[in-house]
Parts: structure tokens; C-alpha cells; sequence
């Protein structure tokens, strides 16, 4: 018996069949969407007009995978995500398009649906390749529209989010796209961005300065110190390499106060950001010596990036009982 699990995002349309019995992620479909060169995002209208589009497609595109791996194609239940963080106002249109396939396919079958937010998602994605928790653990989440440190608690539900620090301007993704939009890289930019900064000299030191604890997660100051630089000459693969770092060290001196005052002994860290291999090592460098008993757990890359067992996985627990 197999959980569908949809996510439509600013930046995907993403599908997964999740196996109930023993959690195997039996296939994975997505499209990114599409966005023109020299442009930094989609406006809803049209993201939400691609997922409309995507939609069928991938699904056919899933279906393939699960026959192709010899498993019969039998639905038990339906989990999506419907609103960017769990919370009651927020709200984007791109995830009607999620919500309303889900309800049409559960619907003719006969299935259950769950609702998650986006964020639940990205938690239980990151959570699934860990060993189960108990108690609350901290959280920071990386995307193209959230730079969020949460103190976080498993429910039946979803996840009991508390935000510690929000995003205040512009957030880790946009950070990275504009930059590397900037920089003549296609969108979104994290993976060829992290490719151009291993090219930057090893005695390079050129870097833009990383937010104060007490500012929170916020980019739009070290955005416009790195356009700027880009305008000055600064060689491509040296800014690439400073937009790592200032994301990188801005997460560990948020976290570093919070991990101590709270106890934490988990952070788990999520969204497409989170993907970044030298954003991941200076993040556990910098933790490692600071906060020497907190355990520090990345999403796999596929997993950080916006995906749909997520909401699978919150959709499988769900109908378990599971918490």
C-alpha cells in the first residue's frame, strides 16, 4: 500500500510514493519550474499555471517508477501541502494547485487526505533518514522564501513549530539566486553557484559580512555587498564563495545562543540551502566547537531541496497514529 505525497512549491512540482508498511520510497517524480534566463523567480499566476500543467505529467511520470520497480499500484492515502508554515495566515497560491490534484485523486478513490504545511514537509523529509525523536529539537529551515530558526515538536499532525528567528528581508534562497542571477547563472542558482565557488583561488579572502545573532537570519545587507562587488570586479568564484560563508556562519551565531539557552541536544537543518556541501561543513565546524553536544543533521540533498515525502511521510504517520 503505497502514500502519495504532493508539494507544489514556488520553485517544483514534486510527487512521491512512499511504501506504509517499511517507509521505501518506492519512486520520486519532479519538475522544476520553468523561469526565463536573467530572471529571479515566477509570479504565483504563473507558477500556479505550471503546476496545473506539471501536474499530470509527473504523475504519469510516477506511476512509470512504481511499475517499473514491479510494485502494484495500490493507494492507501494522500498528503499534501497546503500552506507555506503551519500557522492559520499563512497562505500562497501555488499550493491550491496541490491541494485541489489531491483532493480530486482522493476523491475518485476513495482515499483519506492529510493536510501539512510546506515547512512540516521539509521537517519530516529531513527527519525520515534519522532515527526517531523524542522531545522538541531545533530547526532551521533554508529556502528560497523562509530563513526560519524553530523550535520544533513531532504530533500526530504535522510538527508543533515555535518560531525562534524569522526571516526579517530577504531570505537564504532569494541571497543565493539574485547573486548568482547576477553572476550570468541559471535559476534557481544554489547548485551552479556551489560549483562556481569551488573554483575560487584557496588563498582567497574576500567575504560580505554575516547578519548579528540579534538580527536574525537576515541576507538583504550582505545581497547588496555582493552586487556591489560583482560591479566592482571582484572575481565570480570569490563572491560565490563569500555568499557560502555569510550564510553559513549567520545560521551557526543564530544558533549558537538558542542551542545553549534551550538545552537542545538536535538541530536539524532543511530547505534547498541546506543542500549546499560547504555551507553543511562550515555550519558543523562552527557548531563543533561551540555547541559540542548538539547533533547536528542535514536533509540528504535530494531531501533538502523542495520534495514531496514530506508530506508522505506526515500523511503515513498520520493514519498510524504515529508521533
Amino acid at each position: 500500500m503505497l502514500i502519495l505525497g504532493i508539494d507544489t512549491s514556488n520553485y517544483t512540482t514534486s510527487l512521491c510514493a512512499l511504501r506504509a508498511d517499511d517507509l521505501t520510497v518506492v519512486a520520486d517524480a519532479r519538475r522544476v519550474l520553468p523561469v526565463r534566463p536573467g530572471e529571479r523567480g515566477l509570479r504565483q499566476s504563473d507558477a500556479l499555471f505550471f503546476h496545473v500543467q506539471h501536474l499530470p505529467i509527473v504523475m504519469d511520470e510516477l506511476v512509470c517508477q512504481v511499475r517499473a520497480r514491479g510494485e502494484g499500484v495500490s493507494w492507501r492515502a494522500v498528503g499534501v501541502s497546503v500552506r507555506p508554515r503551519p500557522q492559520a495566515r499563512s497562505y500562497m497560491p501555488v499550493f491550491r494547485a496541490g491541494q485541489s490534484f489531491a483532493h480530486a485523486f482522493a476523491r475518485a478513490l476513495g482515499l483519506p487526505v492529510v493536510h501539512c504545511s510546506h515547512q512540516e514537509g521539509h521537517l519530516a523529509a529531513a527527519c525520515h533518514f534519522l532515527p526517531p525523536m523524542d522531545g522538541p529539537f531545533l530547526a532551521v529551515h533554508l529556502s528560497g522564501g523562509t530563513s526560519d530558526l524553530l523550535f520544533a515538536q513531532r504530533t500526530r499532525f504535522g510538527y508543533r513549530v515555535r518560531p525562534l528567528l524569522e526571516g526579517a528581508d530577504l531570505h537564504a534562497g532569494q541571497f543565493v539566486d539574485r547573486v548568482g542571477v547576477a553572476l550570468g547563472l541559471p535559476f534557481p542558482a544554489g547548485p551552479a553557484l556551489e560549483r562556481l565557488a569551488r573554483e575560487a583561488s584557496p588563498d582567497c579572502a574576500f567575504r560580505v559580512p554575516s547578519s548579528r545573532p540579534e538580527a536574525g537570519l537576515s541576507f538583504s545587507g550582505p545581497c547588496a555587498a555582493a552586487l556591489r562587488a560583482i560591479e566592482a570586479g571582484v572575481p565570480g568564484p570569490h563572491v560565490a564563495l563569500a555568499v557560502q560563508v555569510c550564510i553559513a556562519n549567520t545560521v551557526a551565531k543564530c544558533v549558537i545562543p538558542h542551542a545553549n539557552a534551550l538545552g537542545a541536544r538536535r538541530l536539524v537543518v532543511a530547505g534547498g540551502v541546506a543542500a549546499n556541501a560547504d555551507i553543511q561543513a562550515r555550519v558543523r565546524r562552527r557548531l563543533a566547537q561551540a555547541c559540542p553536544d548538539l547533533e547536528v543533521h542535514f536533509a540528504p540533498a535530494r531531501y533538502a531541496s523542495d520534495n514531496a515525502l514530506g508530506p508522505a511521510r506526515i500523511a503515513r504517520d498520520h493514519l498510524l497514529g504515529i508521533r
